[in-house]
């Protein structure tokens, strides 16, 4: 199985920790970010993984190489010139999943490194291919200024952000709100349809790909703890549920 990991970010809302170091490399209980990422993923079944580097890019590559890259393949794409954000950094990164025509059909996990959780990975990639959608994504009802609109069979129709109109793709009755969590299931023909260049959000995909019929599945993951780690109290308030 594989997987990549967004890892590029500058983590500015974790400073003075970043100013050093990469976010990736910000430790809870001894292990960093990319440790408890890359190790969560080994099991389940992830063996091949890519990971978009830009800040302090060559610790990072440092760091895996004496680790042994965690018994994993991992490849590097890097940003050296200018953060791709999501989607930009996926459409970098997608000859990773597009070399080997045999594995087409193939689902992959795309997971932000500064986020903890137990969401089973499993069950999200059994929800994927059940509906035999392009993304799933892992979404959870909560509090967030960014929540995406889904209908009732689960489907991606819109979305909302604090202080502006909600975007419906279409009429629909029945929508409820999600949170992103940062951890999506993607089948590989998906990224041949990325036509957005330069810097964007892969959400603008999804959303361009929704509109356009495309099956962009919501999968519910409600009750398994899930923390994002930008900034520095979500950092100290995860540090104190590790140990």
């Amino acid at each position: 199985m594989r997987a990549m990991v967004l890892a590029a970010g500058l983590g500015t809302r974790l400073r003075p920790l970043t100013n050093d170091r990469p976010k990736a490399l910000v430790e809870i209980g001894g292990r960093t970010l990319l440790e408890i990422t890359l190790t969560r993923l080994a099991s389940f079944g992830v063996r091949e993984v890519i990971i978009n580097v830009h800040h302090f890019a060559d610790m990072v590559a440092d760091y895996l190489k004496a680790h042994r890259n965690f018994d994993m393949r991992v490849e590097i794409s890097r940003e050296d010139d200018l953060l791709l954000d999501t989607g930009g950094g996926l459409k970098r990164a997608a000859w990773f999943f597009l070399q080997d025509p045999a594995r087409l059909d193939e689902p992959f996990l795309l997971h932000n490194v500064d986020v903890v959780s137990k969401i089973d990975l499993r069950q999200l990639l059994e929800y994927h291919a059940k509906n035999g959608a392009l993304a799933t994504l892992a979404v959870q009802q909560r509090e967030s200024s960014r929540q995406l609109l889904f209908e009732r069979e689960g489907e991606l129709c819109g979305r909302w952000i604090n202080g502006q109109d909600p975007e419906f793709l279409r009429s629909t009755p029945n929508v409820t709100a999600f949170a992103f969590s940062g951890i999506h299931a993607i089948s590989p023909r998906l990224l041949p349809k990325i036509n957005e260049d330069g810097v964007f959000s892969i959400i603008d995909t999804y959303l361009r790909l929704a509109g356009e019929g495309e099956k962009i599945f919501a999968f519910r993951a409600d009750g398994s703890y899930w923390r994002d780690l930008g900034k520095l109290g979500d950092l100290q308030q995860a540090e104190r549920e590790f140990s």
